[in-house]
């Protein structure tokens, strides 16, 4: 599996911990969009998309079935999310 494209939309919102949304595409074949990017007690991380069942519980709607690849898509799309806010930064 190669992460042949990753699309970030970073975000600031006063007092709010989710900081972007992403996109990741998978071998130009499967792309998984709504991926939230979080701020939480530990530093960044990845939450993936997610639908609310009967029940009240969320579910994720795709999710990465190892730790390996939930590490992959997590560390291609912080980058991607870093580079964005640098280059925001930059702009200002």
């Amino acid at each position: 599996m190669d992460i042949t494209s990753v699309n970030v939309r970073a975000f600031e919102k006063e007092g709010n911990r989710m900081k972007g949304i992403a996109t990741i595409v998978l071998n130009n074949a499967i792309a998984i969009h709504d991926i939230r990017i979080i701020e939480g007690d530990n530093g960044l991380f990845i939450a993936m998309p997610s639908r609310k069942t009967a029940t009240g519980e969320y579910r994720d709607i795709a999710h990465p079935i190892n730790t390996d690849v939930r590490t992959a898509f997590q560390e291609a799309i912080l980058k991607e999310y870093n580079k964005v806010i640098s280059e925001s930064a930059s702009e200002e």
